[in-house]
């Protein structure tokens, strides 16, 4: 009778190993529902996971699963059952993929990581101009695949983040776009009750509006970002901030001999850009992390990273130490963001900036 028992409780333990096994397939699958919640919480206990693993682990499985042969062993009727529905629900993984990167930088980095990871991944750019809002309906819909932003918590909650930041901080590093005849004015800032006074032009998409409005900053909102040049030259705001990468070159794409970039003010806050992926493709996310964190480790990340946004010459030119630093807080910054994690961050964030 012990035999009897012995077997029938190894017949039980790889039944359990099987339905388990499935339960993370179905979880991966579903994990863009609020019905995965469920299922999700029930693995993460049961194994101990945390949910960037659980995310990763997940995205692993789902991939070797639907690459498995369907003829894979299994002791459960039910398991084949299972097995059968999902193949006949998902398609076979693509190796295209869909982007609406088009600057330089995030698509070389995205290119790299995905050489780096060896997936064979080909990258398709998309030639439509896109808004926040339309890029995160694409990918939920699949038509997108990779977008980058800077983050938010409700973006990180819509779709799948790759937490390694594409500018290391620089982006939350802000240079501001004035009016020539407010030089002065501008100038005369040497506290935040000062800087209170002026008021800020955001596009209403971005993360940034938020994070002024939250610190109490007033702001002025357009849905188009061109709009805000002729905005801000006509006075229906202060101006416009922009990362220290950037605003070189989007000054001289709207050029206005009426503006100009200040001299005087660095506003800084937490907001890390990442590679964001469509939640129907789990093994590509996956995919960027591996190559990502490879260039991390390896310092070739740092490497491209100087060279292709030349941060010696514009640590030169921005003279940031030399300014009065405005820092504001990111109430909306999510708990997974690597701060701790120096290597993936610039040195801005400890300076101490003029007096």
């Amino acid at each position: 009778m012990a035999i009897h028992l012995t077997a029938a409780m190894r017949v039980i333990a790889t039944g359990m190993m099987s339905v388990i096994r499935y339960v993370f397939t179905l979880t991966t699958i579903l994990i863009i529902t609020k019905r995965a919640a469920c299922w999700s919480l029930f693995i993460m206990a049961l194994t101990g996971l945390s949910t960037a693993a659980f995310t990763v682990f997940a995205a692993d499985i789902a991939s070797s699963h639907f690459a498995a042969n369907s003829n894979s062993n299994s002791n459960s009727g039910s398991s084949e059952a299972i097995k059968s529905d999902v193949s006949h629900t998902q398609a076979p993984i693509s190796k295209t993929i869909v982007t609406t990167i088009q600057q330089t930088w995030q698509l070389n980095l995205l290119k790299e990581a995905l050489r780096r990871s060896d997936s064979g991944y080909e990258v398709q750019q998309m030639a439509t101009q896109m808004n926040q809002k339309r890029k995160v309906e694409e990918a939920l819909a699949g038509t997108v695949d990779v977008f980058w932003s800077m983050t938010s918590k409700e973006l990180e909650e819509t779709v799948l983040p790759v937490r390694i930041p594409l500018f290391k901080g620089l982006l939350g590093n802000r240079l501001l776009i004035i009016r020539k005849a407010d030089e002065t004015r501008f100038a005369n800032v040497k506290t935040m009750a000062d800087f209170r006074q002026l008021k800020a032009g955001q596009n209403r998409y971005w993360p940034d509006a938020t994070i002024l409005e939250a610190n109490g900053l007033p702001v002025v909102t357009s849905y188009q970002y061109t709009n805000l040049y002729p905005m801000l030259e006509g006075g229906r705001f202060d101006y416009l901030a922009l990362g220290a990468q950037e605003i070189g070159e989007e000054l001289a794409s709207h050029p206005d001999p009426a503006l100009k970039v200040d001299s005087h003010i660095l506003l800084q806050y937490r907001s890390p850009a990442y590679f964001f992926v469509s939640p129907k493709r789990p093994e590509l996310a996956a995919a960027i992390l591996a190559g990502l964190e490879s260039m991390v480790s390896d310092g070739s990340f740092d490497e491209m990273f100087n060279r292709e946004l030349k941060i010696e010459q514009l640590y030169r030119e921005a003279k940031f130490e030399q300014r009065v630093i405005i820092r504001l807080d990111t109430p909306d910054l999510s708990p997974l963001t690597p701060i701790d994690r120096k290597e993936l961050w610039l040195d801005l964030f400890s300076m101490q900036g003029a007096k």
